[in-house]
């Protein structure tokens, strides 16, 4: 069984800054793709970022150059780096590993519990 563990979210003023981890821990093979999404109140669920296996990364316009992801792929873990924090960001946000338990299987989709991210104006 995997478990994808989430924190860092939390109540900060417009252009603070949060960090979010999320941790993945059970029978893991490989991790591929870890993504952040996140769900504003009324809205669907939309992808804010990705980092791929090998690194690299790709961002919602509405977050390039203000959000960072990375990865520690020994740790099976995730990071996003909120910087300049808006009204706008307000969510909760969720992680999301295309992982694989063993090396012959398929690819699972699994999610994080989500955490709430809520700026101020």
């Amino acid at each position: 069984q995997v478990q994808l563990v989430e924190s860092g979210g939390g109540l900060v003023q417009a252009g603070g800054s949060l960090r979010l981890s999320c941790a993945a821990s059970g029978s893991i093979f490989s991790v591929n793709a870890m993504d952040w999404y996140r769900q504003a109140p009324g809205k669907q669920r939309e992808l804010v970022a990705t980092i791929t296996s090998g690194g690299s990364t790709t961002y919602a316009d509405s977050v390039k150059g203000r959000f960072a992801i990375s990865r520690d792929n020994a740790k099976n873990t995730v990071w996003l780096q909120m910087n300049s924090l808006k009204p706008e960001d307000t969510a909760v946000y969720y992680c999301n590993f295309k992982l694989k338990t063993t090396g012959w299987g398929p690819i699972y989709n699994y999610w994080g519990q989500g955490t709430r991210v809520t700026v101020s104006s």
